[in-house]
């Protein structure tokens, strides 16, 4: 009444823009006053630059347009210009410059704008059940960033420690195999094996390494230690990483020196006072005594290795005075740099071989143990990484049932919206964009959390450490744009395609 659903049809096709106004009746069943102020409001549009089209039989509404067209049964009976158009300076017609179209991009813009302010306003309505369906998008997400910042920290750890056998390193050890009981029995490998192999042309440094386990005493503290006896090209190959003092050199391996150089482990458990400096003191390992001429940097041990401090003296002094005897447990061999270790692996194979009449040693290559590891790792955490990613399927399943219930709910909205001039479209890009800003906070909530727990992680101290990377932010944040995109479509598709007069009826 009143004119209200005039009123309203206009504005239904202003919402589409419309070019073209057709108005059939539009004065009909209202009285004088809001029939004129429904032709105001067609005047206006018409001086917008909009074509307006009116349907009646009365003559004096057809009297306000600039052009009366006559139709009587089916055919045109007339067709006559008025004097009613606006008349420009000398006389003629004035053309009113057609509207700005805010179609293309901008149209697309302010659409998509008015879709996502309305999205922001129904997820403030309901802002706890907004936050129950993002709850498993946060869990799948924290799962997925924090498992793989796991895998990345201890595939870096387990690298780590490999780096203690040196890069491009070959370890030739006595025994036909790893594990071969005869091994410690085994007095084949020798240092003229080491010497043989330094003059190969693909090799940079060699080093003979034996071992023995002690107890190591300063003054009234001990400790396990374990000796190992090496030779002065030992730190080159392993890169062992001198703090303070210095290495033994060939004139101390060949005098036998009582030295040793041991590690910051060593010196923080035997001189745990820190006025005393290490450097020149006799520690005691078994009943042999040794002067300390230099302090290096923790090695990791490898994979199982012992867990005891860790000293280093020339290979000939621990033969002589530890073991007693002058057989070798390994040779180490760092590879030229230019060389591949797998061919240098193979080399040293068939040369050993020859020297020794059999092959009675086994060669363990650093590089395929870090391969091996790293591959392993990667499979890991692609493994462990698709069963967090479940977790985001649920959580996508999460997202879309409560847009369903949502969409029911919200039926009579829809109706009013399409009422008014909101095309499939519209509603559509309104439900989508709603699903997607969920899984977005939900990502970037599961982000902050997979973070926190990487901080409140590093506090413990576990030996591993979470490494965040960029790559897997920025994969979590598109893989949560995709869920919503995915899980959101179906109820968005079942809100376009509502019929208004039902949805209307419902409400």
């Amino acid at each position: 009444s009143g004119g209200q659903q005039q009123r309203v049809s206009i504005a239904r096709a202003l919402m589409n823009d419309a070019r073209l106004v057709l108005a059939d009746e539009p004065t009909g069943a209202l009285d004088s006053h809001s029939g004129q102020e429904v032709l105001r409001i067609l005047d206006e549009l018409h001086a917008e630059g909009r074509t307006v089209i009116i349907v009646t039989h009365d003559r004096s509404i057809a009297g306000r347009a600039g052009r009366i067209i006559e139709i009587s049964d089916g055919m045109i009976i007339s067709d006559e210009q008025t004097d009613t158009l606006d008349q420009g300076p000398e006389g003629a017609a004035e053309t009113v410059a057609p509207a700005p179209v805010s179609g293309g991009l901008r149209g697309l813009l302010n659409r998509t704008g008015e879709a996502f302010r309305m999205a922001v306003l129904a997820m403030k309505a309901h802002q706890l059940r907004t936050f129950l369906t993002m709850l498993g998008i946060i869990i799948g997400i924290a799962s997925v960033v924090s498992v793989v910042a796991l895998g990345s920290g201890t595939q870096q750890r387990v690298l780590e420690n490999i780096s203690s056998l040196g890069t491009n390193t070959l370890q030739v050890f006595a025994g036909t195999s790893f594990g071969d009981i005869r091994s410690g029995r085994m007095t084949t490998l020798v240092v003229d094996d080491a010497d043989a192999l330094a003059r190969q042309p693909y090799v940079a440094a060699v080093t003979p390494t034996v071992s023995a386990s002690v107890v190591a005493r300063f003054g009234a503290t001990e400790a396990n230690a374990q000796v190992s006896g090496v030779g002065e090209q030992y730190f080159e190959a392993t890169g062992m990483t001198l703090l303070e003092g210095r290495f033994f050199d060939a004139e101390d391996v060949r005098q036998m020196s009582q030295e040793a150089v041991i590690d910051e482990d060593t010196r923080d458990t035997l001189f745990p006072d820190e006025a005393t400096n290490p450097l020149g003191q006799i520690v005691l390992f078994g009943k042999v005594p040794l002067r300390v001429i230099g302090v290096a940097e923790t090695q990791q041990s490898g994979p199982g290795g012992s867990q005891n401090l860790t000293i280093h003296a020339p290979y000939t002094t621990v033969q002589t005075r530890l073991l007693g005897s002058l057989s070798l447990q390994s040779i180490t061999v760092k590879v030229a740099d230019d060389v591949d270790t797998g061919l240098a692996e193979t080399a040293v194979t068939e040369f050993m071989t020859r020297r020794h009449g059999t092959k009675d040693f086994y060669i363990i290559n650093s590089d395929d143990i870090r391969q091996t590891i790293t591959s392993t790792t990667e499979t890991m955490q692609i493994l462990i990484a698709a069963i967090a990613i479940i977790s985001l399927v649920v959580g996508g399943i999460g997202v879309m049932n409560i847009m369903l219930v949502s969409v029911s709910e919200r039926v009579s909205e829809i109706g009013v919206r399409m009422a008014v001039g909101a095309r499939q479209g519209d509603i559509m890009q309104q439900f989508l964009i709603e699903a997607v800003l969920v899984c977005l906070i939900g990502g970037f909530l599961g982000i902050a959390l997979a973070l926190g727990f990487g901080v409140i992680f590093s506090l413990f101290d576990t030996g591993f450490s979470l490494v965040f990377s960029t790559t897997s932010i920025v994969a979590a944040f598109l893989c949560s744009s995709l869920i919503g995109v995915v899980f959101g479509y179906l109820p968005a598709r079942n809100a376009s395609q509502l019929d208004p007069v039902v949805a209307l009826s419902k409400g």
